[in-house]
Parts: C-alpha cells; structure tokens; sequence
C-alpha cells in the first residue's frame, strides 16, 4: 500500500498489517490463536506467534482503504459473537492508528473451538 503525503511517499507491505491484524486478534479475550488449514489434510492447525501472519488476508482497496480477512481458533464456551465484534474492533482500532490506513471491513472466520 503506497500512502502520499505533503512530505513524501510512505510505502507498507502487507507483512506489517498481517502482523499488526494477529497481534490485536490474539489479544482479545477467548481467543487461542490464529488457524491455518492444511491442504494435505484439511484440518485447521493452530499457528506459533512467528507465523500467526498466515491466518490472515489483506487486501488493498483501490480507495486507500484495507480489507481484512483472518482466521482464528477460539476456547469453547465463549460467546461467538461477543468475541468477533471485540477482534473487529481492536483491529479497525489499532491497524488505523498504528498505519494511519482506514480499514473498510474486517472478516473474522471462525475455524474451531478448543478447550
């Protein structure tokens, strides 16, 4: 994403709102963890905190703004929605400040619930 100011140009990779997306997820209540699904196969795998990146989408919009998609294991018992609506909101909330990006809509996938 190629961001222009009065003072230059400021590039940002996808890398940075990946991480940026894991960190605020994983911080949420209830959450375990970001997920990947295997294509060998098939079952959702629970990723380390170096590569909790690949639980997560971005896509750059031609309006400047960012989509995001992530993937994410919860405990059991939680509140499906209470948990969702807290990961859409600490990652609009902190993708924005920390990169000055708006965030259009943030998709959270629930992959699997574990105790």
């Amino acid at each position: 994403m190629k961001l222009i100011t009065d003072k230059g140009e400021i590039r940002i990779s996808n890398e940075v709102f990946t991480n940026l997306t894991g960190a605020a997820a994983t911080n949420c209540f209830g959450v375990k963890g970001m997920a990947v699904r295997s294509k060998t196969d098939g079952l959702v795998h629970l990723l380390r905190r170096e590569s909790m990146s690949k639980g997560v989408k971005v896509l750059c919009n031609e309006d400047g703004t960012v989509s995001i998609q992530l993937h994410i294991i919860v405990d059991a018992g939680v509140n499906l929605m209470a948990v969702s609506r807290s990961i859409m909101n600490e990652v609009r909330y902190n993708v924005s400040r920390l990169t000055g990006v708006e965030v259009r809509n943030v998709d959270v996938c629930i992959d699997s619930m574990t105790n």
